[in-house]
Protein backbone atom coordinates (compact mmCIF):
# COMPACT_ATOMS: atom_id res chain seq x y z
CA UNK A 1 0.00 0.00 0.00
CA UNK A 2 1.37 3.40 -0.90
CA UNK A 3 -1.50 5.43 -0.71
CA UNK A 4 -4.52 5.99 1.56
CA UNK A 5 -7.11 8.90 2.99
CA UNK A 6 -8.16 9.15 6.06
CA UNK A 7 -10.44 11.61 8.20
CA UNK A 8 -9.52 13.36 10.88
CA UNK A 9 -10.96 16.41 13.37
CA UNK A 10 -8.04 18.70 11.73
CA UNK A 11 -5.49 17.64 9.17
CA UNK A 12 -2.69 17.17 11.55
CA UNK A 13 -4.53 14.21 12.73
CA UNK A 14 -6.05 12.41 9.73
CA UNK A 15 -1.79 12.72 8.54
CA UNK A 16 -1.03 10.90 11.59
CA UNK A 17 -3.73 8.15 11.15
CA UNK A 18 -2.67 7.71 7.70
CA UNK A 19 0.92 7.98 8.73
CA UNK A 20 0.25 4.80 11.23
CA UNK A 21 -1.33 2.64 8.41
CA UNK A 22 1.35 3.19 5.92
CA UNK A 23 4.35 2.85 8.47
CA UNK A 24 6.38 5.95 7.19
CA UNK A 25 7.84 8.82 8.37
CA UNK A 26 5.89 12.48 7.68
CA UNK A 27 9.09 13.20 5.21
CA UNK A 28 8.49 10.10 3.41
CA UNK A 29 5.05 11.26 1.73
CA UNK A 30 3.45 13.61 0.15
CA UNK A 31 -0.25 15.13 1.61
CA UNK A 32 -3.15 15.98 -0.37
CA UNK A 33 -5.83 18.24 1.74
CA UNK A 34 -9.12 16.98 0.16
CA UNK A 35 -11.44 18.62 2.85
CA UNK A 36 -10.51 21.17 5.39
CA UNK A 37 -12.07 20.21 8.96
CA UNK A 38 -14.94 22.36 9.99
CA UNK A 39 -15.21 23.99 14.11
CA UNK A 40 -17.65 21.96 16.29
CA UNK A 41 -18.37 22.19 19.97
CA UNK A 42 -16.18 20.57 22.22
CA UNK A 43 -15.24 18.34 19.03
CA UNK A 44 -18.34 16.60 19.13
CA UNK A 45 -21.08 18.03 17.88
CA UNK A 46 -21.73 19.73 14.41
CA UNK A 47 -18.83 19.46 13.30
CA UNK A 48 -16.79 18.34 10.05
CA UNK A 49 -14.02 16.39 9.98
CA UNK A 50 -10.76 17.08 7.76
CA UNK A 51 -9.70 14.79 5.08
CA UNK A 52 -6.51 14.00 3.54
CA UNK A 53 -4.85 11.69 0.78
CA UNK A 54 -1.34 10.55 1.68
CA UNK A 55 1.12 8.80 -1.04
CA UNK A 56 4.45 7.68 -0.08
CA UNK A 57 6.81 9.14 -2.44
CA UNK A 58 8.78 7.54 -4.92
CA UNK A 59 12.65 6.87 -4.49
CA UNK A 60 14.55 5.97 -7.57
CA UNK A 61 16.45 2.73 -7.45
CA UNK A 62 20.15 3.07 -7.33
CA UNK A 63 22.47 1.08 -9.19
CA UNK A 64 23.62 -2.30 -7.02
CA UNK A 65 27.55 -1.74 -6.68
CA UNK A 66 29.61 -5.14 -7.78
CA UNK A 67 31.60 -5.80 -4.60
CA UNK A 68 35.42 -6.92 -5.64
CA UNK A 69 35.72 -11.06 -5.19
CA UNK A 70 37.47 -11.58 -2.17
CA UNK A 71 39.06 -14.90 -0.86
CA UNK A 72 37.38 -16.68 1.91
CA UNK A 73 40.38 -17.45 4.35
CA UNK A 74 38.26 -19.93 6.87
CA UNK A 75 38.59 -19.17 10.14
CA UNK A 76 40.64 -21.16 12.35
CA UNK A 77 38.90 -22.06 16.11
CA UNK A 78 41.73 -23.52 18.44
CA UNK A 79 41.26 -27.07 20.09
CA UNK A 80 40.08 -27.66 23.19
CA UNK A 81 42.64 -28.87 25.48
CA UNK A 82 42.05 -32.71 26.52
CA UNK A 83 38.76 -33.05 28.88
CA UNK A 84 37.36 -29.80 28.48
CA UNK A 85 34.33 -29.03 27.30
CA UNK A 86 33.98 -26.51 24.11
CA UNK A 87 32.17 -23.42 25.03
CA UNK A 88 28.83 -23.19 23.09
CA UNK A 89 28.95 -19.39 21.68
CA UNK A 90 26.95 -16.75 23.84
CA UNK A 91 23.43 -15.45 21.80
CA UNK A 92 22.40 -12.02 22.67
CA UNK A 93 18.28 -12.29 23.68
CA UNK A 94 16.71 -8.78 23.59
CA UNK A 95 14.11 -8.14 25.74
CA UNK A 96 10.29 -7.52 24.46
CA UNK A 97 8.63 -4.51 25.01
CA UNK A 98 6.69 -4.57 27.95
CA UNK A 99 3.42 -4.07 25.96
CA UNK A 100 1.46 -4.44 29.27
CA UNK A 101 2.66 -1.55 31.09
CA UNK A 102 2.43 0.68 28.18
CA UNK A 103 -1.12 -0.07 27.85
CA UNK A 104 -1.83 0.36 31.43
CA UNK A 105 -0.48 3.30 30.31
CA UNK A 106 -2.19 4.26 27.23
CA UNK A 107 -5.54 3.23 29.49
CA UNK A 108 -4.98 5.45 32.33
CA UNK A 109 -5.05 8.82 29.57
CA UNK A 110 -7.91 7.70 28.18
CA UNK A 111 -9.90 7.44 31.13
CA UNK A 112 -8.35 11.15 32.37
CA UNK A 113 -9.02 12.71 29.05
CA UNK A 114 -12.60 11.38 29.38
CA UNK A 115 -12.57 13.10 32.73
CA UNK A 116 -11.84 16.02 31.36
CA UNK A 117 -14.31 16.29 28.64
CA UNK A 118 -17.41 14.85 30.70
CA UNK A 119 -16.16 17.78 33.54
CA UNK A 120 -16.06 20.30 30.75
CA UNK A 121 -19.69 19.36 29.47
CA UNK A 122 -21.09 19.31 32.82
CA UNK A 123 -21.55 15.79 33.27
CA UNK A 124 -21.50 13.54 36.04
CA UNK A 125 -20.64 9.62 34.29
CA UNK A 126 -18.78 7.14 35.51
CA UNK A 127 -16.04 4.98 33.69
CA UNK A 128 -14.96 1.46 34.03
CA UNK A 129 -11.83 0.26 32.92
CA UNK A 130 -11.54 -2.69 31.56
CA UNK A 131 -8.14 -3.92 29.79
CA UNK A 132 -8.35 -7.76 27.17
CA UNK A 133 -5.14 -9.18 27.13
CA UNK A 134 -6.75 -11.81 24.54
CA UNK A 135 -8.02 -9.52 22.06
CA UNK A 136 -5.49 -6.89 23.20
CA UNK A 137 -7.83 -4.01 23.50
CA UNK A 138 -8.28 -1.31 26.13
CA UNK A 139 -12.60 -1.42 27.07
CA UNK A 140 -14.01 1.92 28.76
CA UNK A 141 -17.49 1.59 30.11
CA UNK A 142 -19.76 4.69 30.34
CA UNK A 143 -22.64 4.78 33.17
CA UNK A 144 -24.87 7.49 34.16
CA UNK A 145 -27.73 9.83 33.51
CA UNK A 146 -28.07 11.84 30.23
CA UNK A 147 -26.06 8.90 28.18
CA UNK A 148 -27.36 9.09 24.88
CA UNK A 149 -26.47 12.25 24.23
CA UNK A 150 -22.70 10.18 23.82
CA UNK A 151 -24.06 7.74 21.43
CA UNK A 152 -25.85 9.76 18.92
CA UNK A 153 -27.85 8.11 15.83
CA UNK A 154 -26.15 4.91 15.25
CA UNK A 155 -23.58 5.43 17.74
CA UNK A 156 -21.76 8.26 15.40
CA UNK A 157 -21.02 10.65 18.69
CA UNK A 158 -19.98 7.79 20.57
CA UNK A 159 -17.89 6.55 17.76
CA UNK A 160 -16.56 10.39 17.24
CA UNK A 161 -15.36 10.27 20.70
CA UNK A 162 -13.88 6.79 20.40
CA UNK A 163 -11.53 8.72 17.57
CA UNK A 164 -10.65 11.51 19.67
CA UNK A 165 -9.66 8.60 22.95
CA UNK A 166 -7.32 6.66 20.58
CA UNK A 167 -5.74 9.86 19.89
CA UNK A 168 -5.30 11.24 23.22
CA UNK A 169 -4.14 8.12 24.51
CA UNK A 170 -1.99 6.80 22.46
CA UNK A 171 -0.33 10.37 22.59
CA UNK A 172 3.46 9.99 22.96
CA UNK A 173 3.79 5.89 22.79
CA UNK A 174 5.30 4.12 21.11
CA UNK A 175 2.96 0.92 20.13
CA UNK A 176 -0.52 1.68 18.97
CA UNK A 177 -3.32 0.14 21.58
CA UNK A 178 -6.71 0.06 20.44
CA UNK A 179 -9.46 1.63 22.54
CA UNK A 180 -13.18 0.63 22.74
CA UNK A 181 -15.28 2.98 24.00
CA UNK A 182 -18.83 1.48 25.30
CA UNK A 183 -22.19 3.23 26.73
CA UNK A 184 -24.64 1.13 28.66
CA UNK A 185 -23.74 -1.96 26.76
CA UNK A 186 -24.70 -0.02 23.54
CA UNK A 187 -22.07 -2.03 21.75
CA UNK A 188 -23.51 -5.46 22.24
CA UNK A 189 -27.26 -3.83 21.76
CA UNK A 190 -25.93 -2.74 18.31
CA UNK A 191 -23.97 -6.08 17.36
CA UNK A 192 -27.24 -7.93 17.88
CA UNK A 193 -29.36 -5.67 15.73
CA UNK A 194 -26.81 -5.82 12.98
CA UNK A 195 -26.72 -9.01 13.34
CA UNK A 196 -30.42 -9.63 12.59
CA UNK A 197 -31.08 -6.92 10.16
CA UNK A 198 -28.24 -8.80 7.82
CA UNK A 199 -29.89 -12.49 8.39
CA UNK A 200 -33.19 -10.23 7.36
CA UNK A 201 -31.84 -8.37 4.16
CA UNK A 202 -30.05 -11.81 3.12
CA UNK A 203 -33.31 -13.58 3.80
CA UNK A 204 -34.88 -10.99 1.45
CA UNK A 205 -32.60 -11.28 -1.32
CA UNK A 206 -32.84 -14.80 -1.70
CA UNK A 207 -36.67 -14.48 -2.00
CA UNK A 208 -36.87 -11.24 -4.37
CA UNK A 209 -32.91 -12.02 -6.14
CA UNK A 210 -32.26 -8.50 -6.08
CA UNK A 211 -29.46 -7.04 -3.93
CA UNK A 212 -30.08 -5.28 -0.89
CA UNK A 213 -27.95 -1.79 0.59
CA UNK A 214 -27.25 -0.93 4.08
CA UNK A 215 -27.22 2.10 4.98
CA UNK A 216 -23.17 3.85 5.33
CA UNK A 217 -21.71 2.62 8.53
CA UNK A 218 -18.36 2.27 10.10
CA UNK A 219 -15.77 -0.16 9.24
CA UNK A 220 -16.17 -1.97 12.49
CA UNK A 221 -20.13 -2.04 11.87
CA UNK A 222 -19.30 -3.46 8.28
CA UNK A 223 -17.20 -6.19 9.84
CA UNK A 224 -20.25 -7.46 11.70
CA UNK A 225 -22.40 -7.35 8.73
CA UNK A 226 -19.93 -9.13 6.78
CA UNK A 227 -18.85 -11.98 9.52
CA UNK A 228 -22.75 -12.80 10.08
CA UNK A 229 -23.38 -13.95 6.50
CA UNK A 230 -19.65 -15.52 5.98
CA UNK A 231 -21.62 -18.75 6.05
CA UNK A 232 -24.44 -18.63 4.36
CA UNK A 233 -24.23 -20.28 1.04
CA UNK A 234 -26.71 -18.64 -1.18
CA UNK A 235 -25.40 -14.59 -0.56
CA UNK A 236 -22.05 -12.87 -0.30
CA UNK A 237 -21.38 -9.45 0.95
CA UNK A 238 -18.90 -6.99 -0.23
CA UNK A 239 -18.28 -2.80 0.99
CA UNK A 240 -18.92 -0.09 -1.80
CA UNK A 241 -18.40 4.07 -1.91
CA UNK A 242 -15.76 5.83 -0.32
CA UNK A 243 -15.62 6.45 3.74
CA UNK A 244 -17.23 8.11 5.75
CA UNK A 245 -20.44 6.85 3.34
CA UNK A 246 -19.00 3.62 2.83
CA UNK A 247 -22.20 1.00 2.50
CA UNK A 248 -22.36 -2.97 2.42
CA UNK A 249 -24.28 -4.64 -0.25
CA UNK A 250 -26.04 -8.25 0.17
CA UNK A 251 -26.03 -10.30 -3.09
CA UNK A 252 -26.76 -13.59 -4.29
CA UNK A 253 -23.66 -15.89 -4.87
Amino acid sequence: MNMVEKTGKTVEDAVKAALAVLGVSRDQVDVEVLEESKSSILGLFGGRDAKVRVTVKEVPAEEPSVPEPVAEIPEEKPEPAKGEVPEEPVQEIKAPADRDAERQAVAAAAKTFLEEVFRAMGMDLLIEKFISRKDEEIILKIHGDGIGVLIGKHGQTLDALQYLTNLAGNKGHRNWHRIILDAENYRERRRETLERLAKNLADRVKRTRKKAMLEPMNPYERKIVHMSLQYDPAVTTYSEGEEPYRKVVIDLK
